[in-house]
């Protein structure tokens, strides 16, 4: 099995790229009141060491009063916390990668059970994080306004400090996701409705102000998701004509790539071929995309909060997608977060080295 091709460079504005390999972004609350430490740089500088092309960082959250329902989850606003992200940005460059924050809003959350909670209620388009579960409040038009131009903000911090990108966290039924699932946005103004594209506004509207902020020439990245946590199966986009329908008008309004998450890359997205996510994202955009699920392990995410262990699988499959041109990039997260050399493992061939993944790595930050 060769994997020559995700080694070969990807340039598109601002990301000039060694390799195909993007390190996921992966919560891991390791920022006490929201400051990354210097063990946290040290963490993201190990992956950059051991070759990843693309590292984009855990969700790290707005300037909103109750962005996060995570005290330990990092920020990305005020003086102490983005001097924490400058000097992980400076770290990673010296080791020779390239890095962007994924920037946060959770919208409508459960309560941390650390009993944690933030200083406001919760907001989202509606008050639900889900069909008949409402907790915190329905958002303002002056709220949405006020959060567009925190997302602005954000991304404008990143450019300032060196971050060659910035991904905007639009999955995983967090806020933009929300506003984009009928269940859970209810709103009868401008930022809701009742087709996809009109409940995609609040996206497109982010999407501009973060371009408004900076630039053209500085690649903006976003994620999104078909699955919802709370259901697995479920499909904002039934059918290519509906995912067309929602993609290119983000894309119009300025992401350059998409990164489109699901529980196994392997999986066909719709019933009219094996194209996954990823693959009729870029197939009806024309715009580059990652692909991202459980590459390179035996068992998906959620499972490993299951408990779940996984151990280390063949990439030919993966290889096979990538080569007939269904994806640009591959997002990676577990076998970076268990192993930061796992990229110079498989580029030197040495697949016998590579490690499984197990619950207890979620609660540590690997160094080596």
């Amino acid at each position: 099995m060769s994997t020559n091709n995700l080694f070969s460079p990807f340039n598109l504005k601002t990301l000039n790229l060694k390799n195909r390999i993007v390190m996921a972004p992966m919560t891991r609350s390791f920022s006490p009141n929201g400051v990354p430490t210097d063990e946290v740089a040290s963490y993201y500088q190990k992956r950059a060491e051991g070759e990843v092309g693309l590292i984009l960082s855990e969700g790290t959250v707005i300037d909103r009063p109750s962005s996060s329902n995570d005290a330990n989850v990092p920020h990305f606003y005020g003086e102490e916390a983005l001097n924490g992200w400058k000097k992980v940005i400076e770290e990673v460059h010296t080791a020779g990668g390239q890095m962007g924050p994924q920037i946060w809003h959770m919208g409508i959350m459960d309560n941390h059970h650390s009993g944690w909670v933030p200083p406001v209620p919760f907001e989202g388009p509606s008050g639900l994080n889900r069909p008949d579960f409402s907790n915190g409040n329905t958002m303002s038009e002056k709220d949405v306004e006020n959060t567009i131009i925190a997302f602005g903000k954000a991304a404008a911090d990143a450019k300032r400090l060196g971050f060659d990108t910035i991904e905007i966290h639009g999955a995983h039924g967090y806020l933009i996701d929300q506003f984009f699932r009928a269940e859970t946005n209810l709103r009868t103004d401008i930022y809701g409705g009742k087709t996809l594209p009109e409940r995609s506004r609040f996206a497109i509207e982010v999407v501009k102000e973060i371009r408004r902020q900076v630039g053209n020439d500085f690649a903006v990245i976003m994620r999104f998701s078909q699955f919802k946590p709370s259901d697995y199966n479920y499909k904002l986009a039934k059918n290519p004509q509906e995912l067309e329908a929602w993609l290119n008008p983000i894309v119009d309004a300025g992401v350059d790539i998409l990164h489109c998450s699901q529980r196994r890359f392997w999986e066909p997205e719709f019933e009219e071929s094996d194209l996954n996510f990823a693959g009729w994202a870029k197939k009806v955009t024309g715009a580059p995309t990652i692909t991202v699920g459980s590459v390179g392990l035996s068992s998906d995410f959620f499972g490993a909060f299951a408990g779940e262990s996984s151990e280390p699988t063949s990439l030919e499959e993966l290889n096979r997608r990538f080569d007939r041109g269904d994806f640009d990039l591959v997002a990676v997260g577990r076998p970076l977060l268990s192993d930061p050399n796992w990229v110079a493992k498989i580029k030197a061939g040495h697949t016998d080295q590579l490690k499984g993944f197990s619950k207890e790595a979620l609660g540590q930050l690997i160094l080596e």
